[in-house]
């Protein structure tokens, strides 16, 4: 194979990444869309796709506080409905989903303390030279935590079993 048939090769791969990708986005949407229509609720969907994901969010233009519930305490709520959404999205495919949903923002403001979180957490390690447990989170929330980490130049650990599953940051 020559360099240009690799390259086009790659990028036809990614083009199917992202066709699919979107698929599952309008997929997810159109669940969705039927959910809140049941409840009765105001919201509207936005679709991306990040990091290889397909992102759906739940915006509302009024006050938001009926699109809140769908949140729930801590985001169990939000937890719920995205593997809803993933297992809708895989009876009409038939492929495993990664999706990831937000509503309201509450996805995205968690992101933000959890990056937050991991840097003090991996300045507190650069300091101290001792490792620090952090307490019991999602998988999404060690996510966020163990990108903070490394981009901080200290590498993280999983620990524990779910539900009480949790980040160990480790001196370098």
């Amino acid at each position: 194979m020559t360099e240009g048939t690799t390259t086009s090769a790659a990028a036809a791969e990614g083009a199917d990444t992202l066709s699919r990708l979107e698929q599952e986005g309008e997929i997810a949407a159109d669940y969705l869309e039927g959910l809140l229509d049941i409840a009765d609720l105001d919201g509207d969907i936005d679709m991306d796709v990040e990091a290889d994901r397909a992102a759906v969010s739940i915006i509302s233009d009024s006050s938001g506080r009926d699109i809140q519930k769908l949140v729930g305490r801590d985001g169990e709520v939000l937890e719920a409905l995205q593997e809803l959404t993933r297992l809708a999205v895989h009876r009409e495919t038939g492929d495993r989903s990664r999706l990831m949903l937000d509503i309201a923002g509450y996805r995205a403001k968690k992101r933000t303390e959890l990056s937050e979180l991991g840097a003090k957490a991996a300045s507190d390690v650069k300091n101290t030279g001792e490792p620090v447990k952090l307490n019991p989170m999602t998988p999404f929330e060690r996510k966020v935590v163990h990108d903070a980490v490394k981009a901080a130049g200290l590498r993280s650990e999983s620990e524990g079993e779910e539900p009480q599953r949790f980040v160990v940051v480790l001196p370098a």
